[in-house]
């Protein structure tokens, strides 16, 4: 009885013992993993933030930890002083880099994944396929190019014909094909700081995207939209501006 008593305590303590140090193992794997590579601690998000969230509040919702540089999103935010007192555009979730690009003015948030229309602009919606908005990589907030493009008019002798004709257009909601706040998906490749899969996949029936331009550009929006095609481009307030003017298939390789 004695005997058995004490091969039990034994037991006990070795399984103790094992579980501590798988602990300590499974703690020590991700510095393993990251040994040979150049890593740069970034601010990820460890806690579902809400839409409208001030970064004062983020609190413990957040987490620096190394990442590989390969791997860091260029607006990756490395100092909470910097968003001063602005607010998450949309919801953040766990995996993710905390992005300037999310982050936005408190006057500027109306409602949960919407931003203020400017005043003298209009909005107006367009729905896209997934690859003629940077794969879904767009959040309200965002400002895009407006690439529009026409058909060859056999009737006018007129070629087909693509041009860059709106810049740096802002972005004031992003929705699924449902009508639901899209969370701005990466494209395959694309870094967007998702260090996790990204929870929005409702995305295959397309994005619906509103802008907000005067009232003549919304006209020619909604007429490309008609009766040609339309791609976005993601350009942020500081991209280089330069256009060739009007493309046709006489130009493409000039």
């Amino acid at each position: 009885m004695k005997a058995r008593l004490l091969g039990g305590i034994a037991a006990l303590v070795v399984a103790v013992i094992g579980t501590v140090m798988l602990i300590f193992y499974v703690q020590g794997a991700d510095k393993r993993a990251l040994a040979n590579t150049e890593t740069e601690d970034v601010y990820v998000i460890k806690k579902e933030i809400p839409a409208g969230t001030s970064a004062a509040n983020f609190g413990d919702s957040i987490v620096k930890k190394p990442v590989p540089k390969s791997a860091i999103a260029p607006d990756s935010v490395k100092s909470l002083s910097d968003l001063g007192g602005k607010v998450s555009s949309v919801e953040l979730v766990p995996g993710e880099q905390l992005l300037a690009s999310r982050m936005i003015d408190k006057n500027a948030l109306v409602g949960r994944g919407r931003v203020e229309v400017p005043t003298g602009l209009q909005e107006v919606t367009i729905k896209l396929p997934i690859e003629r908005v940077v794969g879904g990589a767009l959040s309200a907030g965002d400002t895009v190019g407006v690439m529009l493009s026409v058909k060859e008019n056999e009737k006018s002798n007129a070629p087909d014909q693509t041009q860059l004709t709106f810049r740096k257009v802002l972005v004031t909601a992003v929705q699924d094909a449902s009508g639901s706040v899209a969370e701005g998906a990466p494209a395959e490749g694309e870094s967007s700081g998702a260090l996790t899969g990204n929870k929005n996949s409702n995305q295959n029936g397309g994005l619906l995207v509103t802008l907000a331009r005067p009232d003549v550009d919304v006209e020619r929006i909604v007429y490309t939209a008609e009766f040609g095609t339309i791609y976005l481009s993601k350009e942020p307030k500081d991209a280089t501006e330069g256009t060739s003017g009007v493309l046709d298939r006489g130009r493409l390789f000039k």
